[in-house]
């Protein structure tokens, strides 16, 4: 039975990403040796860390001033990262979810944090509107993407200040304007590779302004001085974010992969707008994610949730159960999920219809 990857991260990868990790896992590069056991220093693999760092700028149409760099230890160390890095006084955020609140609550440690907006009264339902940003703070975060909550920021800020956004997952989902921005990060597992790579796009202007002392392995400059070799980096993930990277090019970019995520969202939105059984838990279409989309059991039908689970399940679909905050399901539609697996849920979701009647 074909299955129908629907995880919220780790999640779905390219066939391409996940056949030549594995090949190479065998015999990286014709050496002979498997790319778990080679030097990162070898000519080899620094060919791979720079064409992945020189594909992320191609296809993310990244100007001069910026650099992308390969670090450790998950978005969740980029929370205080940024801080360290960018923080003298004070910055803000914007509440829009669980990881939005972490990010605030490692803030806190390094100065003073105006939380701008929030979603929190609604269950994270929504994203803020109509806040101010106080253009005395040292920079503005957001997190672009919700994935618990199945909210998104689709479009790119004016910000006063600074701009600072998790991209964790839906970088490479559609067009940014990386100038708007000081600094974009994001752990790989969802739109990029396997857990165990972070990514940043700095702007260099932004770095050296803080006076107090940076960890040495918290420091931006550190791993853009040394282009993501400072440490040993985590070659294996880096690897198969190169093949994802050079996948995503020959399907013609982000600007024709947004096409094919917003054609996958639209239907699966559509068919939960249509079955009176199912309805979505973000009421405005435009706060709705194409990445992550969640859903419930219409009013009157709650106890049917198990008996739809066990019948999506039976028909190949994995992961789609919602996080425990929201309840549901929830459908992850990556970049590398395929328009088929979309609509095979959506059968399933008519099928479950057909058989209630």
């Amino acid at each position: 039975m074909k299955k129908h990857n629907f995880y919220a991260g780790p999640s779905v990868l390219p066939q391409y990403t996940i056949e030549n990790t594995a090949k190479a896992l065998i015999d990286f590069a014709g050496m002979g040796l498997s790319l778990m056991e080679v030097s990162h220093r070898s000519k080899q693999f620094v060919a791979v860390m720079d064409e992945a760092q020189q594909l992320f700028k191609e296809l993310l149409d990244i100007p001069d001033g910026y650099s992308v760099v390969f670090v450790g230890g998950g978005a969740s160390t980029q929370f205080a990262m940024v801080p360290f890095n960018l923080m003298k006084k004070k910055s803000a955020y914007l509440n829009t979810g669980a990881w939005a609140k972490k990010a605030i609550k490692e803030a806190h440690a390094f100065g003073e944090v105006v939380v701008v907006g929030s979603s929190e009264d609604k269950n994270f339902n929504y994203i803020p509107k109509g806040y101010t940003i106080p253009e005395d703070a040292d920079y503005f975060h957001i997190t672009t993407n919700n994935t618990i909550y199945g909210t998104e920021i689709k479009y790119d800020i004016d910000s006063p200040v600074p701009l600072v956004a998790d991209m964790s997952s839906d970088i490479f989902s559609r067009p940014v304007d990386i100038s708007k921005y000081a600094i974009i990060y994001g752990g790989a597992q969802k739109n990029l590779a396997p857990a165990g790579v972070t990514f940043a796009i700095v702007r260099d202007d932004i770095l050296g302004q803080v006076e107090h002392h940076i960890p040495t392995m918290l420091k931006y400059q550190t791993h853009i001085d040394k282009e993501s070799m400072f440490n040993t980096p985590p070659v294996v993930p880096v690897f198969a974010a190169l093949q994802t990277l050079q996948w995503l090019k020959k399907l013609g970019g982000i600007n024709a992969i947004h096409k094919v995520n917003k054609f996958k969202a639209g239907l699966l939105y559509d068919e939960i707008e249509r079955n009176p059984l199912f309805t979505t838990t973000v009421p405005d279409p435009d706060d709705r994610s194409i990445m992550n989309i969640c859903f419930v059991m219409n009013a009157g039908y709650e106890n049917l949730e198990q008996e739809f689970f066990d019948l999506a399940s039976s028909k190949g679909m994995v992961g789609i159960k919602g996080h425990r905050s929201v309840g549901g399901f929830r459908a992850s539609t990556y970049n590398a999920l395929p328009v088929e697996s979309v609509e095979a849920l959506v059968g399933v979701m008519q099928e479950f219809e057909s058989l209630r009647k």
